[in-house]
């Protein structure tokens, strides 16, 4: 990937544009991950992303944050493609919460601020509250300034992706992107965290990516990915009504069978 001659330094809005998009990691060469995407999502909005392994949902962020080049088409952030923006510029702005996202040693404050270097400390306590990370860390003996150990081994897989959430939180994105990254907490403060979302950061464009129903059901709409391709685009309601795939989702999942999609 190179940054262009004169890139942009600056993502104007969270709007998301798809145009026609085909793309594999061979370059054309090999089956294709993603195959005619066109999908227009507007700033600010909530949109969830469902689909089996291997449907293409990683894919479609990694080229939102530019991980990769689109083989044919084009994908815009705020407007403009994003080969033209500064990648540095371009990746503060979108920014990517994984499952499975690093802390280091450090204090919680340390953790947080490298998301942001100049964020008080009241901005971090405040982005703690959006992610539901403030019950826990007011638990702890030092608070704000308790040790976090090497990768994080003294906190909980759910604690761990809070903190995660809430540094993503500090670089104040245009867009914010969650992969799977509240698999580990449990779905009363999934649902916390998202309507903390919908008060603390309305501007922000949100996409949520995940593997149970509950997590997306309130978004603004959802996108059901079949093997790369876009199978549906609704709401939670319609999907319901008319989608195969969501239905047969909602299903196993409404019936305790755990989820149909089982993280590797």
């Amino acid at each position: 990937l190179t940054d262009p001659e004169d890139p942009i330094m600056e993502v104007s809005d969270g709007r998301i544009d798809f145009n026609h998009v085909n793309f594999s990691y061979k370059h054309g060469s090999g089956k294709n991950a993603l195959s005619d995407i066109d999908l227009h999502i507007k700033s600010g909005e909530t949109i969830g992303v469902i689909g089996g392994t291997g449907s293409g949902k990683s894919s479609l962020v990694n080229l939102i944050c530019r991980l990769y080049d689109v083989d044919e088409g084009s994908v815009c952030v705020g407007g403009v493609d994003v080969r033209k923006y500064d990648t540095e510029v371009l990746r503060n702005q979108v920014s990517v919460v994984l499952q499975k996202n690093t802390l280091f040693s450090g204090s919680i404050l340390d953790n947080l601020r490298w998301g942001n270097p100049d964020a008080t400390e009241e901005e971090c306590m405040e982005a703690c509250k959006a992610a539901c990370a403030d019950e826990f860390i007011d638990r702890m003996p030092e608070g704000y300034h308790t040790k976090i150990e090497r990768g994080g081994a003294n906190v909980s897989g759910g604690q761990k992706q809070r903190l995660c959430i809430a540094r993503a939180l500090l670089k104040k994105p245009k867009v914010l992107i969650l992969d799977d990254s509240t698999s580990a907490v449990d779905t009363a403060t999934d649902a916390n965290i998202r309507a903390a979302f919908n008060t603390k950061i309305p501007g922000t464009t949100k996409i949520i990516i995940a593997q149970r129903v509950s997590s997306v059901q309130s978004a603004d709409r959802i996108l059901v990915l079949d093997e790369g391709r876009i199978n549906a685009f609704d709401t939670h309601e319609n999907l319901l009504k008319n989608n195969e795939i969501y239905q047969e989702i909602y299903n196993s999942q409404l019936e305790g069978s755990g989820d149909f999609d089982q993280p590797a």
